[in-house]
């Protein structure tokens, strides 16, 4: 079973790292100016500015 790379508000970071906002898949030119977080392992994720968006990690 992998890990998983889309996160809800309220579920916990699998590891310490930047995250970004993005958008849900039926909306094809993304986000202008997709909000970026710092997280470390196990701290909760925030809601995000839309209530279609999710949080995915970044490689920073």
């Amino acid at each position: 079973m992998g890990e998983w790379t889309e996160f809800d508000a309220g579920h916990t970071a699998p590891n310490d790292g930047w995250y970004m906002e993005v958008g849900d898949d039926d909306f094809p030119t993304g986000i202008n100016h997709p909000r970026k977080i710092y997280l470390r392992k196990g701290e909760k994720f925030p809601e995000p500015s839309n209530h279609r968006r999710k949080w995915k990690r970044v490689k920073h």
